[in-house]
């Protein structure tokens, strides 16, 4: 059975340590503590498979309490039915929310859009509005008399 270091799992999934060891503290992985004094951790194939899924829950936009269910209800004996039932209803729970979080940003932008179209509109009607500045002569400027 192959074991994986934590460097070895952080190049492969391209996330840094402290986002694994992260992940151990949330109860998510739970590798074996190898060498002298147990300092170094031996990381199962069950445990990259539980960063694997976690980092695709979190693509997902899962919090991390849901993806311990369900990676917990993975571990269990139990029939897969009522894992894939939990997982179903944390999924479409999700996707009600980007759908409701994609129309708040869709009706902003269609507010940014009506903003910028009536600013350009102003600015097409609207006189230059520089100072406008002519060059006088020196010599065309009265100057005081110091008498």
């Amino acid at each position: 059975m192959p074991t994986y270091s934590i460097g070895e799992l952080a190049r492969e999934f391209e996330i840094t340590p402290r986002t694994i060891r992260f992940y151990e503290d949330q109860g998510l992985l739970s590798p074996r503590r190898v060498g002298a004094g147990a300092r170094q951790r031996s990381y199962s194939h069950r445990d990259r498979t539980r960063l694997k899924l976690t980092l695709r829950g979190k693509r997902l936009g899962l919090s991390l309490s849901e993806i311990r269910d369900l990676i917990d209800m993975y571990d269990s004996p139990a029939d897969t039915a009522p894992q894939l039932t939990r997982f179903l209803e944390v999924l479409d729970r999700h996707r009600s929310l980007l759908e409701s979080q994609l129309r708040d940003l869709n009706e902003t932008l269609a507010e940014i859009r009506a903003h910028e179209d009536r600013a350009r509109e102003l600015l097409a009607q609207a006189p230059d509005r520089r100072p406008r500045t002519t060059r006088k002569s020196r010599a065309s400027v009265a100057r005081p008399s110091s008498r």
